[in-house]
């Protein structure tokens, strides 16, 4: 342990994961966390696993979008040639598809 002027932490070697830049939906449920769910990011963070949960949030909704796009693009009918056709179309359809998956993965993975 090390003493500083608060608390002593404890002395701890970073894993090459923990060192890299949290993505996106990594830093959303670290802000979760800390305004909803204090003791368990506590918990977290002593026991050296926050970081490995926060990016396995990440990975998970990075990876889940990459799966769930394709589909309902499908579903909707958006392709090459609607873009080409109707590129305002294809845009707004787009951005509401990504809106509702990225609503999925916030309910789902962020704020559970």
């Amino acid at each position: 342990y090390t003493l500083h002027d608060a608390p002593p932490f404890p002395n701890r070697e970073w894993t090459e994961e923990e060192q890299m830049p949290l993505g996106k939906y990594g830093a959303l449920r670290c802000q979760y966390l800390k305004a909803h769910r204090l003791r368990w990011f506590a918990r977290l963070l002593l026991s050296g696993q926050l970081d490995v949960q926060l990016h396995e949030v990440d990975r998970a909704a990075v990876q889940r979008m990459d799966i769930l796009l394709p589909q309902i693009m499908t579903e909707a009918g958006l392709t090459e040639e609607l873009k080409n056709a109707d590129p305002l179309q294809w845009a707004g359809t787009m951005n509401a598809i990504t809106a509702q998956i990225e609503g999925i993965l916030l309910t789902e993975l962020v704020y559970s």
